[in-house]
């Protein structure tokens, strides 16, 4: 029975009493067709159940109508907002999209970086381990086109899409120095994560425009950026000696601002009357948390937006394109998880 094996083009051919390239016009080229003819073929087309293999005729092509997005950590809210924003405007363009999770691993990255190319995705996007990766560069130079996504790219021949991470340091430690905190812990990494280097340089540079030494801000390193992570690094922040313990954090996500309220929480610390919090990309969950959280907020589908309208315009005129880098500035959001209580001042 017909159920039981795949319908071909030759089938469909036969069918309706035509040749294999009068089908394959009906499917490409209609117009080539006449509207009697074209009508019998989809009948057969209808009558068998054929199914037209798009993608293996675009390799057959040497490209596809697909491009691949590769992320540091799918489970973060960030990442799904941001892949969101990049599947909305592929879709309207006719595109399929390939979505990856390196899970921060450079050799899980370039795995998937291989998988791409051998599906022959016209493009991918990328959220890097390192930002200077020659697996990158080799795609770039076998036609495949790279856009770097929050992260800004260093190479003019690769366009990115990031927001000024510095710049968002800067803001939630002026804000916390701002409410009186002399004392703060910076609580991020990888320290090999260009995002996590970068928040915690505006963080210094707060602290220099301050006055203050830059070895005032006590940082503590975490091997992941992660919930399970943020509580780890609260249990190392209460215990410090209580006269040098930070009376702030800054986080470099959110995911560890929130293990951070947890692990505090769980030891009876008051947020924000003992130790103030501040966390960053403002992802839903911040503002629900037990104490709403102040995050510096990203524009995450935005960010997913303009990067895949980049690579949209290289895939699709890649002799008028003109590499960018686009780069948005983040906001400080405040909430009661940094708010300084009336009639209080920070030490």
């Amino acid at each position: 029975m017909r159920e039981t094996s795949v319908v071909s083009i030759r089938d469909v051919a036969s069918h309706a009493g035509v040749s294999m390239g009068t089908v394959s016009n009906v499917l490409n080229q209609p117009d080539l067709v006449s509207s009697a003819t074209r009508a019998r073929v989809l009948a057969a087309i209808d009558e068998l159940g054929f199914v037209p293999n798009h993608a293996a005729r675009q390799l057959r092509r040497g490209r596809s109508r697909t491009l691949g997005l590769v992320v540091l950590d799918v489970a973060n809210p960030f990442f799904t907002d941001l892949a969101k924003g990049v599947e909305d405007t592929i879709g309207t363009a006719g595109m399929a999209l390939i979505f990856c999770n390196s899970d921060g691993d450079q050799a899980r990255e370039d795995a998937y970086l291989d998988l791409l190319k051998e599906q022959r995705v016209q493009g991918v996007l990328i959220t890097p381990v390192d930002d200077a990766s020659a697996r990158l560069l080799r795609l770039r130079d076998r036609g495949i086109h790279v856009v770097l996504l929050d992260r800004r790219s260093r190479d003019p021949d690769l366009c990115s899409v990031s927001v000024d991470d510095r710049l968002g340091g800067e803001l939630a430690v002026r804000h916390l120095l701002e409410a009186g905190h002399r004392r703060i812990a910076f609580v991020g990494g990888p320290v090999g994560l260009g995002q996590v280097r970068d928040r915690h340089a505006g963080a210094v540079q707060a602290m220099t425009d301050a006055g203050l030494d830059h070895d005032s801000l006590l940082w503590l390193d975490t091997s992941a950026s992660t919930v399970s992570a943020g509580r780890d690094a609260a249990a190392r922040l209460l215990g410090a000696p209580g006269e040098n313990r930070a009376t702030a954090v800054f986080c470099a996500n959110d995911l560890l601002a929130l293990g951070v309220l947890q692990g505090l929480t769980q030891q009876r610390v008051r947020v924000p009357e003992d130790i103030a919090l501040v966390g960053y990309d403002d992802i839903d969950f911040a503002a629900a948390a037990a104490v709403p959280l102040t995050s510096v907020r990203q524009p995450r589908q935005r960010l997913g937006q303009t990067a895949a309208a980049l690579l949209l315009g290289e895939v699709n005129e890649p002799a008028e394109h003109r590499h960018r880098q686009v780069v948005f500035e983040p906001e400080l959001v405040v909430r009661e998880s940094s708010r300084r209580p009336a009639g209080r001042t920070a030490g």
